[in-house]
Parts: C-alpha cells; structure tokens; sequence
C-alpha cells in the first residue's frame, strides 16, 4: 500500500487542526482509510518534523499528497467542499489567451495526449517542493505505470515563451542539457547515458520520433517521460510561478492526475491558471480543452441497497450529508441503478474534481458509511444461526490436488492479476475475452487472469537451473468475459499442468490426462482443436459431456521462446466447474 510522509507543520496547517493524542489522530485518519505508519520526532525542529502515513486504499490516489490527505480530515471534519472556480468543464469550457500548448499530428500514435496548467502565488519553500516531488513520484509510478500512462514535468513559468509547443523530434539530431548534466546530448544519447534514460527511455525507443516539448522560441522544458531540461525543467526553492504538464496514454487517467495536483496547489493557497491544448486530432474529450477539466460522471444508488448493505435505514438527508463529509455533493433524485430497469428512490452523486473512483452503487454505499462514521451504527448480534461447510467446488478441487500430487506434480500458487505481456503476449493469444482493469495502478497487475497456462509458464520460465523433469500444477480461479452473464464476466475454477522434460511429448500428457479422469470417476472425449499455444496436430479439446471443457497438447516453440524455455514442454487445462 502507498506510503507518504508528510511534514507535520504544513500538514496541521492545511488540515486546520492539530492532534495532540496519537490515538484520537489515528481516529481521525480512518475516514481517509489510512493509519499512522511512524510519528514525527519530537526532538527535531518544529519545521522538520515528519509524519509517516499507510494508505490501506489504492482506489484514492487523490490521498497521495500532504494536501490531500489533509483536505479529506479537513471536509470530514465538517468545513464543507472546497470550490474550485478554475475548471473547464462540458459545454463550458473558458479557453485560456494566455496559456496555451499546441500538439504536433505526429504525436498520436506516440505519446497522444498532454494536460497542464499554471500556477502562481507565494515562494515554494522547502517543505512544499518536497511534497511536489512525492506527488510526482507516486502518481507517475504507481498510477501512471511507472511513466507509461502518465509522466509529470515542472518548469519555472517566468522563462517559457507561450505557446508551448508538444511535437515529435528526431532522436539524433535533437539535442539539449538535461537536468542533472552540463552537456548537451540528443535524445537518443539521454536513454543510453542519462540515469532516467536508462531507467524510461523504453518507453518510446521503438518509435522513430521522440516526444518532446519546447516553448514558442525553441527552449527546451523536456524530453518526456524521461527527463526535464536543466534550464527551465529545475524548479528550486524560491521559485513563485510554475507550469505543471503531464503527458501520457490515456487522456482520462492524465485528466485525473492534473485535477488531483491543480487542487493541491489551490488548498495550499496557490492560484491555479487553466491552459488550453490543442489537439490536431480527435480525443475522447474533444479536441481544444482547457485543463483543469471536470470529466467524471453522476452515479445513482438507490436507498434501499444503502439499507441492504449497511443494516440500517438511512434518510435521504442524511446520506447526503454523510456524502458531503466525503467531498461529494449529492441529490435526492428517482432513477435506475445500473443494471436493473426499475426506478426507484436513491441518490445521485457527483463526485468531486480530484476523485473518479465510484464505479458501482456499492462505492456510494462505502462513502456513506465512512462518511456517517463506523461507530455511528448500533452493533447488531448474529441473528441465525448457520453451519459453516466446504462448497461442492472447493471439495471437488481438494480431491483433484490430491490426485497431481499422486501423479508426481508440485502445487503452485499464484495471483489472478498480471500483465498483458505474460497473459497475452507471450502466449501468442488475441486477447479478445480477457479482463483489463479500467483503472490499474499498475501494468504488472492489469489484467485478470483467463487461463492458469500463463502463471504455470511464469514459473518454468525462472526454473532451468532445476534438475529435470518439471511437473506443476494450480486449481485456482480465471475469469473471461460472457455476455450471458449479468456482469458480463463469468469466473471459473480451473486446473492446469505443464510438464517439462526431454522426452515430454503429446502421449506423455495424454496419458496423465486419462489417469485423472479414471480416478475422478469421469469420461471424455477429445477433437481437433486450434490454439495458438499448442503445436497444429498435437493438440486436442477435452469434451465432457458434449462441451469442450478444456485443451491439452505439446507447448508450442514459438510460446517457449517467448518465455526464455529451453526445454520441451507439455501442458493442459481442465474446467473443473464443468465436471461437477
């Protein structure tokens, strides 16, 4: 979970409010699911003090600063909702004269999209800057997948000649002196030398072109996502007017992240100036936007699930105000909840600029409860009385772990989430029936799982200095999207096993295969079957029943050479749902 140390001064001042009994802070920081990691040392300077807080959410990244931290106990504490005037929002954008970045066509097949605005007001002292460069830090790597989907950049606005210009530039011939150099390199020289060259030039090494952002007389402010210039990229303490620019993949994601920081700024008394960009091509907003930008939509919850999921009937009054204390304004409105088709009473929520985490009524319903307080409701005993037992799935998965061991294999174990480069990728699959995550935080784990085959392959892949043969195996869930199903995805617990050795072959794994189904008592058959990760011809479907449950076969090459596996290797996978 994310970690943020905040200084103790400017947090109590932005909160407006100082806790003097640890246990009664502790308190107050639940209704921002977060605890206190580490107090500050009292023998330091009252300036240097510094607070260590745990986040128990990644849902909220909007509580990865001091200030927003701060801003969640202080509306919590009953100051009401901040206004934030300076934001566009649809069909009332105010374009910006002053402040605009105008985007090259050649970008978007790069790096697309850019959002920024401008700050100014009182000198950033030391205390400040280290929190900006927190900010930075946290949400680019862990929400902005370590720079792929989003990369921050800061710059002294007194030196940047307007417009800012975001174009394509040539990676051999485009040069200037990154931040943390005195030499001029070209932007290939920067990813093969540069520490963050080296550590994000990845990220756009396989285009011809490079991002890269400069001001209207030429000056370079960045090379993004990769490095500022030394020049105008090298904001120090002191400086009084910035130009806060994001660039990334996804202009939702981008918009998310330049709200959370503009409203930072606007809580620690800043004045935040909108920028206009221009984009030559369509987005998903339009194609001139003005940034700050309120994008996020209304989400309704009817009070009946409020009073299913919480045990209590609430009034509407008062889950609006129990909204409130949670920064979002509310209505009491009849309407339909996703889903259903009934209308029904309930509340419409917006949610505030700097969040757009409710993505199911059940989110609305967490929010009052937070916001109403847990120990605001009447504990309740038990009223039934039940007997708790295995389901028929988890004892049936038992009996089949039991027998892999009896056949000479390892049980494995691992997550559901992973990347699309292990899911997809490598096993030369289309991807067509995965589940992505609308809102990873980051690529390792932005996929769920559709097949156990990965994970096993994930594990021989790391295994050659192993004495072989190899035999593993994992029962455990996958999920795959199904239009007949009310949420359009269907979860299912799944066997899988790979088998590496020299000498492992299409029989070997038929004949394992033939012994589970003998001792789990069941019959099937087998037909010709098509899959990319199987060799054409030795590999079969497994029907049961008349419905293919399953697929077993020699791994193919093309598949071991994507995993770095020198061995041969044998593999199957069996719904164990279906056998049921």
């Amino acid at each position: 979970m994310p970690k943020i140390e905040v200084n103790e001064q400017l947090f109590y001042s932005l909160v407006g409010k100082r806790w003097l009994d640890r246990d009664a802070f502790e308190e107050a920081l639940t209704c921002a699911k977060a605890e206190l990691d580490e107090d500050s040392d009292k023998t330091q300077p009252e300036a240097e003090r510094v607070l260590k807080i745990e986040l128990n959410d990644t849902n909220r990244p909007d509580l990865w600063s001091t200030a927003g931290v701060a801003r969640q106990l202080r509306i919590h504490s009953g100051s009401g909702i901040p206004a934030y005037t300076f934001f566009s929002r649809p069909g009332a954008v105010q374009e910006s004269k002053q402040y605009r970045v105008v985007v090259a066509p050649a970008l978007k097949d790069i790096r697309p999209y850019i959002a920024a605005y401008v700050v100014s007001g009182k000198a950033i002292d030391d205390s400040r800057l280290k929190d900006i460069i927190q900010t930075q830090e946290k949400l680019c790597w862990n929400f902005g997948r370590k720079r792929r989907s989003i990369a921050m950049g800061v710059y002294r606005t007194s030196l940047i000649k307007w417009p800012v210009q975001y174009t394509a530039a040539d990676p051999d011939t485009t040069r200037f002196i990154p931040l943390g150099m005195d030499e001029k390199l070209s932007l290939q020289e920067i990813c093969e030398k540069h520490p963050k060259g080296q550590e994000y030039g990845y990220i756009v090494s396989s285009y011809k072109k490079f991002p890269y952002l400069t001001d209207a007389a030429g000056e370079t402010l960045s090379f993004p996502p990769v490095i500022n210039s030394a020049r105008i990229g090298a904001v120090e303490v002191g400086d009084s007017e910035l130009f806060v620019e994001m660039t990334g993949t996804d202009l939702e994601s981008l918009t998310l992240a330049v709200n959370m920081t503009a409203c930072d700024f606007a809580d620690m008394g800043y004045t935040v100036h909108p920028v206009t960009v221009e984009y030559p091509y369509d987005t998903p907003f339009g194609r001139t936007l003005t940034f700050p930008y309120y994008f996020q939509k209304p989400t309704f919850c009817s009070l009946k699930r409020i009073e299913k999921f919480l045990g209590e009937a609430l009034s509407g009054p008062d889950c609006v105000a129990a909204l409130q204390r949670m920064g979002c304004r509310a209505e009491l409105a009849e309407d339909t909840e996703a889903g259903s088709s009934e209308k029904t009473m309930g509340l419409r929520v917006y949610p505030p600029e700097y969040r757009n985490d409710f993505l199911h009524a059940a989110d609305v319903v967490e929010d009052v409860m937070i916001g109403r307080t847990l120990p605001s409701f009447t504990p309740l005993k038990p009223r039934d009385f039940t007997i708790g037992r295995l389901t028929p799935i988890t004892q049936f998965s038992r009996k089949v772990k039991e027998l892999m061991i009896g056949l000479g294999y390892q049980e494995m174990i691992y997550n559901y989430l992973g990347s699309g480069k292990d899911f997809i990728e490598k096993m030369c699959r289309d991807g067509s029936q995965i589940v992505r995550i609308s809102n990873p935080m980051t690529e390792n784990y932005e996929y769920v799982r559709d097949s156990v085959l990965a994970s096993l392959m994930i594990s021989e892949s790391v295994s050659a200095h192993a004495v072989f043969p190899h035999k593993i195996f994992e029962v455990g869930k996958v999920a795959y999207r199904d239009a007949s199903e009310n949420y359009g995805v269907k979860t299912r617990q799944h066997l899988g096993f790979v088998h590496a050795a020299s000498d492992a072959n299409f029989n070997t794994v038929a004949s394992q295969l033939q012994a589970l189904f003998y001792y789990l008592s069941r019959e099937y058959e087998v037909e010709e079957v098509v899959d990319n990760r199987f060799i054409p011809g030795r590999a079969a479907g497994i029907v049961y029943k008349g419905q293919r449950i399953g697929v077993f076969g020699e791994v193919h090459p093309q598949v071991l050479e994507n995993w770095g596996i020198t061995m041969p290797c044998t593999a199957c996978e069996v719904d164990l749902d279906a056998l049921l």
